[in-house]
């Protein structure tokens, strides 16, 4: 633990008079806890207020007192703070017209409506300038104008393969027996008149 600044300035100033110098009963450890709260009751603004009111603050041996607390901001002693906006009003309580201003409780209200504001926005405050910021997005385009769908056109009908000219069509029943056959046509009076013929024949002989 570090050794307490009050008694090394007090041991400085009288060098010569050991004897005169107060010494601790358990090596100043009582002492740098009990400095150590009262200096983090200075985060609170309602404390200060409190002190303010009850004319603590208008005491040139409290004020001495005061300055005498800033020993905490160095960095030996500074690692046992636990609430750092106490040494920010640490510092503010050596300014005579903030002492004065926080006897007032709409002050009081202002300080700790701030106080509030930091704990709330302090994280993303920090983050804006540790984070890198993002690239900014191209611009959209607009979307493609679609055509009007357009009709179907309907497919031509097959055309008829025409005839030559001067060609007579053909009826369905030339079909069977395409013309200039060399088969026998089936006539039915040739026929009878070759019969008689015959019979004749044979009745003559």
């Amino acid at each position: 633990m570090a050794s307490n600044p009050g008694l090394n300035e007090e041991a400085a100033g009288n060098p010569s008079s050991p004897t005169s110098v107060y010494k601790d009963p358990d090596d100043g450890r009582q002492r740098f806890l009990l400095e150590l709260e009262f200096v983090q009751c200075l985060a609170n603004p309602t404390y200060i207020h409190y002190l303010a009111q009850n004319r603590y603050l208008e005491d040139e041996a409290f004020i001495g007192y005061l300055k005498y607390l800033q020993y905490w901001q160095r960095p030996e002693y500074i690692k046992f703070i636990m609430y750092p906006h106490c040494l920010f009003f640490l510092e503010l309580l050596q300014n005579s017209n903030f002492r004065n201003a926080m006897a007032h409780p709409g002050n009081k209200e202002l300080a700790h409506r701030q106080q509030f504001y930091f704990w709330k926005n302090y994280r993303n405050n920090r983050l804006k300038h540790i984070l890198p910021r993002p690239l900014p997005e191209p611009a959209a385009l607009p979307p493609p104008v679609s055509a009007p769908p357009q009709a179907p056109v309907p497919a031509p009908a097959p055309a008829m393969a025409a005839s030559p000219a001067g060609t007579p069509a053909l009826s369905p029943m030339q079909y069977g027996i395409p013309p200039g056959s060399g088969l026998p046509k089936n006539d039915m009076k040739s026929a009878g008149i070759d019969r008689r013929k015959r019979k004749h024949e044979r009745s003559m002989g």
